[in-house]
């Protein structure tokens, strides 16, 4: 996978050198409580022990003595401080500082080193301690037992000012977890010390645990009790308010009754059994502010045997089941696996030498090097992965990281466009710019709103039925979690509104355009036949067009100026196929996007809109500018350029994307196609491309081939193969701006067709002149006196705006030219 890790805190270079400058400074001091005697080969034994809520993390080294120093470094400030020097020679287990930096809680060991006399209490193994540390003052024994014990202070949501009681958790490997209640005073000014210590209260937060895991960021406890026969996970949410609250079970498809006890997250001093790390089941817990719920499990692992873990989609209600064979691309893996969190993407991270550290978060320590590090997905080599995948699924796979980690998506999105114009026929089981223009949009508003996925399609692949070598996935539904309370707030809102939208929603509610495609098809035909809809259904589709382009207008002030002569013609095809989808979505997600006022559901839907219709322009843009075309293509007295043909094909090619799934085009798309057309193709592939929809005749583009074009014998053939394949009212108007007999022809034909529609004979008026018609031709004669009479009549009016009324006198003189064409005279 391609991960980018930014480092956030080096020990050897944010601390070392703060504490040999102390080292110099206190050099021959041996005060007690200081760096004094430090040898430069002790720090050696210079690690992080925990990362606290507010960042600040805690390190600790020994002397020479053996002494155990503790620091801290303010992630703020960016400086380091001394916590305090316990001298006795022990390994530190566990480590926490509350919020005030008065209290330190640290859980030691006797040192693995020969010949190290016991320097507990006896019959103890491990010695929980509580020192005071403003200023140095007493030591409190919390614990001194016979097997290890984690220590983590609470950081609860309280504003800036000291806590009169302090509370911190002590997970012991005898399988419990209590909560230890401390209450400080203020004596002397800055002396802080523990009021009662003598006893301090405490409590049992859980029993019989296997599994823990602290969500130091969020203050919640998720853990794993054997109270019942079937694995449970639950969770507790600590508060500033209030102790803590059971908020949730999950049932667990997973068994860990037998795996020893094990810990996530509780800082990072101590890891049990570090060698046989891999051969413990991995479980972790993963969230986010739009309320999800993942559990990520994989069973014991053997280097030798196939990689199998599962992730619990529990706001969405269904696992999934990985398995990669050994010897496929992801099956190169000595020490285990990690888990990551990067938001909306769970990372399984596969590491051929010692597995990083996961922590709360996407941090992750390398103990090695001593380095606190935040893991993103790399665009850049995520971008270079685009470049140089084979497979389908490796393609689309790296499409969506890229577009989901939401780094510079200008960026992104312009490298993906370079790479869709350079492989458009390189992908057979998906259409790299249909998947393009679906996911961008996708992502573009997906960020902080819950259940979008069900609702919006992220992808334009329904079912990916293509195998891929060495993965098998298995989907199966599983339980919802069974929440506790009944009050809500925040992330749990949000949790709670996901699972209920699971157990009583629908299947299958992604939005698509087909009401849309039934309605457009509706006004178009009523368009063509000269009906109308009511004027303010129809102003009211197109005011939603209007907002589409203006915000899409807004958006591109501050980019560079587009080439491509769109959205200089009013298009009304396309602006209403806008104004319906803008409409049917809007309608679509105020049904089922619960807890969202409507103003931002309006507002969403606009900024999908514009970026759908935006990535589309780019697309062609950019290909308009890697061609360097000019203005001067929409003439039509020029040969085309192989430039043209390219970009006549990439447009062609977002026509085929867009018409399967009735997306709508940006105004003047269909026009700078058509003219291209012209120019690319023979005439008799052109007509095919007409008939078959490919092409749309619109009187934007047949307007200019009619002015444009002289009246060679090539271009006339042209021109009336274009006119007779024109919608009847279109047709009325460009037939008036060709100067040709054939032009007049079709005028007087349509004419007649429509005087006779609804004719009804009349007694002949004897008013007529019919001597000034008279014409040896008998029929003709006839005819004409009809037609003279109907237009007397005023039974029927020509239907040309802003024409004369086309008189029997013209209609004649066509006729007769017509029937001596016919006649060969």
């Amino acid at each position: 996978m391609a991960l980018h890790l930014v480092t956030d805190f080096d020990l050897r270079k944010d601390a070392l050198p703060w504490l040999r400058a102390q080292r110099a400074a206190r050099t021959g001091a041996g005060a007690p409580g200081g760096c004094a005697g430090v040898l430069e080969n002790n720090y050696e034994s210079l690690q992080v022990l925990n990362v606290e809520r507010n960042g600040n993390i805690i390190y600790t080294y020994k002397d020479d003595k053996g002494n155990v120093f503790f620091g801290l470094y303010d992630c703020q400030t960016r400086q380091n401080e001394h916590l305090y020097t316990f001298e006795k020679d022990l390994e530190v287990v566990s480590c926490s500082v509350n919020s005030e930096r008065t209290l330190l809680a640290a859980s030691l060991v006797q040192s693995t080193k020969e010949g190290r006399k016991n320097e507990l209490q006896p019959g103890s193994k491990c010695l929980t301690l509580l020192f005071e540390i403003c200023p140095v003052n007493s030591v409190k024994v919390l614990k001194a037992v016979d097997s290890y014990v984690w220590v983590q202070f609470l950081y609860p949501h309280v504003d800036n000012h000291p806590l009169p009681e302090n509370h911190l958790l002590l997970i012991s490997e005898e399988k419990y977890i209590e909560q230890f209640h401390i209450q400080v005073i203020q004596e002397g000014g800055n002396r802080v010390v523990i009021k009662n210590s003598g006893h301090l209260p405490r409590e049992r937060v859980a029993e019989d645990v296997v599994w823990a895991q602290w969500d130091g960021s969020e203050q919640r406890l998720y853990y794993i009790d054997l109270k019942k026969s079937r694995t449970c996970l639950k969770c507790i949410q600590f508060c500033g308010d209030e102790n803590f609250k059971l908020m949730f079970e999950a049932p667990l498809d997973i068994s860990l009754s037998d795996s020893g006890f094990k810990l996530v997250n509780f800082g990072c001093g101590y890891l049990q059994d570090q060698d046989k790390l891999p051969q413990y089941p991995s479980l972790c817990v993963f969230t986010n502010r739009t309320g999800s719920l993942c559990v990520c499990y994989s069973p014991k692992f053997d280097s030798g045997e196939q990689i199998t873990y599962s992730v619990f989609y529990f706001h969405k209600g269904y696992s999934k089941t990985f398995t990669a064979a050994p010897g496929s691309a992801h099956s190169p893996v000595t020490k285990g696996i990690t888990f990551l969190n990067l938001g909306s993407n769970d990372v399984v991270n596969m590491l051929p030498h010692s597995p990083l550290q996961s922590l709360s978060g996407s941090l992750v320590l390398d103990r090695c090097s001593g380095k606190l590090s935040r893991v993103f997905l790399s665009q850049s080599r995520l971008l270079q992965f685009l470049w140089h995948s084979q497979p389908d699924w490796e393609k689309v796979a790296v499409l969506h990281c890229l577009l989901s980690c939401g780094q510079d998506p200008q960026f992104v999105e312009a490298k993906i466009i370079q790479w869709i114009s350079e492989n458009i026929s390189a992908c057979y089981s998906f259409d790299p710019i249909q998947e393009f223009i679906i996911a961008s949009s996708y992502w573009s508003i997906y960020p902080g709103t819950s259940n979008l996925d069900t609702l919006l399609p992220y992808s334009s692949v329904l079912t990916w039925n293509t195998e891929i070598p060495g993965i098998t996935l298995v989907t199966e539904e599983i339980m919802l979690p069974l929440m506790k309370v009944h009050s809500f707030k925040s992330y749990w809102e949000k949790l709670n509104a996901n699972l209920d939208y699971v157990k009583y929603s629908k299947k299958h509610l992604h939005y698509n355009n087909n009401v849309v495609r039934r309605e457009w098809h509706s006004l178009i035909s009523e368009e063509n036949t000269g009906k109308s809809r009511a004027k303010v259904y129809v102003r009211n589709i197109l005011d939603n067009a209007a907002k589409v382009i203006s915000n899409l207008e807004a958006r591109n002030l501050v980019s560079e100026p587009r080439l491509t002569p769109l959205f200089q013609e009013e298009d009304n095809h396309q602006r209403l196929l806008v104004g319906l989808m803008v409409s049917e979505l809007k309608d679509h997600l105020l049904r089922h996007l619960q807890g969202i006022e409507k103003k931002k559901i309006e507002q969403m839907v606009l900024d999908y809109s514009s970026k759908l219709l935006d990535l589309i322009c780019r697309v062609l843009e950019t290909s308009w500018r890697k061609h360097n075309l000019h203005p001067w293509v929409l003439h039509f007295n020029r040969r085309a350029s192989a430039a043209e043909f390219a970009v006549f094909h990439i447009m062609t090619r977002i026509l085929e994307a867009t018409s399967s799934l009735f997306l709508p085009l940006p105004p003047g798309f269909h026009t700078l196609h058509m003219i291209l057309g012209v120019h690319c193709l023979p005439l008799y592939n052109l007509l095919h491309y007409i008939d078959n929809g490919v092409l749309l005749l619109t009187e934007t583009a047949v307007t200019r081939l009619m002015k444009d074009l002289d009246n060679t014998e090539k271009n006339e053939k042209l021109k009336f193969s274009i006119i007779v394949r024109l919608p009847p009212l279109i047709g009325q108007k460009i037939c008036r701006l060709w100067d040709h007999p054939m032009s007049s022809n079709i005028i007087s034909r349509n004419h007649v067709k429509r005087l006779l529609q609804n004719y009804k004979k009349q007694p002949q008026s004897s008013v007529i002149d019919k001597a000034s018609f008279s014409v040896e031709f008998l029929p003709l004669n006839y005819f004409i006196e009809t037609l003279t009479d109907i237009e007397s009549s005023n039974q029927a009016l020509c239907g040309f705006e802003g024409h004369d009324n086309v008189d029997a006198k013209f209609v004649e003189e066509a006729a007769l030219k017509h029937t001596t064409m016919l006649l060969g005279l």
